[in-house]
């Protein structure tokens, strides 16, 4: 399983300031150095972090995203999560990160989230 690598693709956003990263693969110590880079890959007033195709993250992968999401608070732009499994649910509860980053079941749950703050 270490060597499974992670796929980061970009979709398409119904909004021009958003930015939605399609994550596929396993997020870990092994895989996040890509993530990190897209993450700080230019400055978006709003990314969707969408991890339908995430079977499972380790706390490096859980690190990566509370610093992107801090990193986000500082300079008032917005972090959502949508498509998490039930596996890294649990470890978004455990860690109390669910109380932090606001998590969606979907893109478009995500993106109405968005248009209604806007």
């Amino acid at each position: 399983m270490e060597h499974e690598l992670l796929s980061i693709e970009l979709a398409d956003a119904k909004s021009p300031d958003t930015r939605v990263i399609c994550l596929q693969g396993p997020l870990t110590i092994s895989t996040l150095f890509d993530l990190q880079r897209e993450l700080r890959n230019g400055v978006w007033t709003n990314t969707i972090l969408e991890m339908l195709g995430v079977p499972y993250m380790d706390s490096a992968g859980m690190g990566a995203i509370i610093n992107f999401y801090v990193s986000c608070k500082r300079s008032g732009r917005r972090l959502i999560v949508c498509g998490l499994n039930y596996r890294v649910i649990e470890l978004f509860k455990l860690t109390n990160v669910d109380k932090l980053i606001t998590i969606t079941d979907d893109l478009d749950q995500a993106e109405a989230i968005l248009k209604a703050e806007s």
